[in-house]
């Protein structure tokens, strides 16, 4: 029997504590900042602990300074960060060592590598601050980057019902191009943006593509003389009314950055041990319908050395949990007009999705982490009681499901393209939400060049209410 002195237990118990928070949890005082929108404050934070640079958080931390700073306005430094972010993903070297200790401990001892969403939106970032900046030709190259990563996001899975294609990247392509004046490469972008939209988004977000996409894909055939494409889509959107005519103004396209995205905590799952013959033990879960095989030492001499007496134990997993839209819907208005601003990307379903998409991988990684746990502690056991009961409570101690996210997204991203008269002008954001009464109102004030578009992004933070803990 092994007994532990008072002081030594408390220690104990204050590093299961520990060892239990979330990634959200831990960076709490960053996080309860930028929620708050002292982004000054959050970027302070994170300036104070450039030491996560080097950590295996390091992925995080750049794309969290990109997002900060490009809230601020401070578009050069904030892509010094994101592009960091983007050669650490391409460039990223698998730690073989840091792979097989998180067999033994959990996935938190590896380094976040990003999930398939968050690699994409680091160059919609990217983009969107060389559009602030004027920088057409810079974003271009973060559109062609997004090409080559939406390519190899399509190799890397065969099954329809994957998130595999994103019509928003591809809309934004177009936007970019459109802006160009590039109208042949903008309506080959919007149409595989419609594409994407009218298959993959309708069946599995049950999103649709925006009308503003349909006009700016009506606009561009025809400005590029495609006259049949342009006859077949308006009466594919049955906007047979529809007609060109050329904008003696300029144009003010808007990015509507809604809420926060979700963020990762951890649930866990009690197995029951079915033996079964020859050293294959099959871990089932009756509640869940999971059942997986391993096979596991088995010596018919010495049966000690089986999983033989494991019959419960406990399993982590990542889960998101979304930060509910507290602002439902937004408009621009000008000039006695009203636009409004419609859903391209709904960045809170899309990391859902991805998730349970991996979540067989998941269990398997999980579950083989829990078996080479127990094999270890059966083998201690073997050797002394007291090392196998200490082997147990370690292995309860280091068992976590990996829970960070890249928690400065967006839950959703809306736009829309709003005709402007030449000269100064003001334009007014409109947000509304079915738990207040009254609007909230944001001014901007522009100088409008004829032929110019003009590019802007409001990030409005609000969420409906406060994530697990």
């Amino acid at each position: 029997m092994i007994t532990f002195h008072r002081p030594v237990f408390y220690v104990l118990l204050l590093t299961l504590a520990s060892s239990c928070a979330t990634y959200y949890e831990v960076n709490r005082e960053f996080t309860e900042d930028f929620e708050s929108g002292r982004l000054e404050q959050a970027n302070e934070v994170l300036a104070r602990k450039k030491k996560i640079e080097k950590s295996k958080d390091r992925l995080l931390y750049f794309l969290n300074r990109g997002v900060v700073l490009s809230m601020l306005g401070e578009y050069e430094e904030s892509n010094e960060y994101l592009e960091k972010a983007y050669l650490y993903t391409e460039d990223y070297q698998v730690n073989y060592l840091n792979e097989a200790t998180s067999l033994l401990t959990n996935p938190m001892f590896t380094a976040y590598r990003g999930e398939d969403h968050e690699n994409l939106m680091v160059l919609y970032y990217k983009a969107l601050n060389f559009l602030r900046m004027g920088k057409y030709d810079e974003a271009l190259v973060e559109c062609r980057r997004l090409n080559i990563r939406l390519q190899q996001l399509s190799d890397k899975y065969t099954s329809a019902k994957k998130y595999q294609k994103d019509a928003f990247i591809h809309t934004l392509m177009g936007i970019i191009y459109d802006a160009k004046k590039d109208y042949n490469n903008a309506f080959i972008a919007y149409r595989n943006a419609l594409e994407i939209y009218n298959t993959d988004y309708k069946d599995i977000f049950s999103i649709g593509p925006p009308d503003q996409l349909k006009e700016d894909l009506l606009r561009t055939a025809w400005l590029t003389g495609f006259y049949e494409e342009f006859d077949h889509y308006k009466r594919e959107f049955d906007m047979e009314s529809y007609e060109y005519s050329p904008h003696a103004g300029g144009t003010l396209v808007f990015f509507w950055n809604n809420g926060l995205g979700p963020v990762k905590s951890e649930w866990s799952v009690n197995f029951a041990v079915v033996h079964g013959a020859g050293g294959v033990v099959n871990f089932t879960n009756d509640e869940y319908g999971f059942s997986f095989p391993f096979t596991v030492p088995y010596d018919k001499q010495d049966e000690s050395t089986s999983l033989k007496d494991l019959e419960f134990f406990r399993v982590a997993f990542p889960k998101y949990q979304e930060r509910a839209l507290f602002f439902n819907e937004a408009a621009i208005r000008v000039n006695g007009q009203r636009y409004g601003l419609e859903l391209a990307e709904d960045v809170n379903a899309i990391a859902f999705r991805s998730l349970r998409e991996r979540m067989l991988k998941e269990f398997g990684k999980a579950l083989l982490r829990v078996a080479l746990k127990k094999a270890a502690e059966h083998g201690a056991r073997k050797e002394d009681e007291g090392l196998g009961a200490a082997v147990s409570f370690l292995n309860a101690l280091t068992e976590k499901a990996d829970t960070r996210n890249w928690q400065t997204l967006p839950h959703s991203i809306y736009y829309t393209r709003v005709p402007l008269p030449a000269g100064d002008q003001q334009v007014t954001l409109e947000l509304s939400s079915k738990k207040i009464d009254n609007n909230h109102e944001q001014v901007f004030q522009y100088h409008v060049e004829k032929g110019k578009t003009i590019f802007q992004t409001f990030s409005s933070l609000e969420y409906s209410h406060q994530p697990y803990y």
